[in-house]
């Protein structure tokens, strides 16, 4: 079954704003771990700063070969510098798990983050 809405711990949103804060005006980049909570409810529990990973103007990236088989993987959050929180056609082509968090510009509070799956329908969310 579909996610239909995804809740993300206080600690991991603080972490993402944090994050996003840190590599402004670069595009950061993220995994989500976490688990299914219920049949169609996605709970992220933490996050983890993939190794080697590339953040450029406009584009992050990273490559799974250097993660170990981690099967708590449930998305990829990055930041969007420009404040546009909604996924592009790259964010799309290049999605994995089942969710994807983007957070935007100025990155202040639970309100600068969008969470989408990988369609790029925008999911309900909580932070909890």
């Amino acid at each position: 079954m579909a996610i239909q809405k995804v809740l993300i711990q206080r600690q991991v949103a603080d972490s993402l704003l944090t994050y996003s804060r840190l590599q402004h005006p670069r595009e950061g980049i993220l995994l989500l771990r976490g688990r299914k909570k219920h049949k169609d409810v996605l709970q992220v529990e933490s996050i983890v700063i993939p190794p080697n990973a590339v953040h450029g103007d406009g584009f992050s990236s990273f490559s799974w070969n250097m993660l170990p088989i981690d099967l708590s993987f449930v998305g990829v959050a990055h930041s969007h510098p420009s404040g546009h929180a909604v996924p592009s056609q790259q964010d799309l082509l290049h999605a994995t798990g089942r969710v994807m968090v983007i957070v935007g510009y100025p990155y202040s509070n639970d309100g600068d983050l969008r969470v989408y799956d990988l369609n790029g329908r925008a999911l309900p969310f909580e932070v909890t």
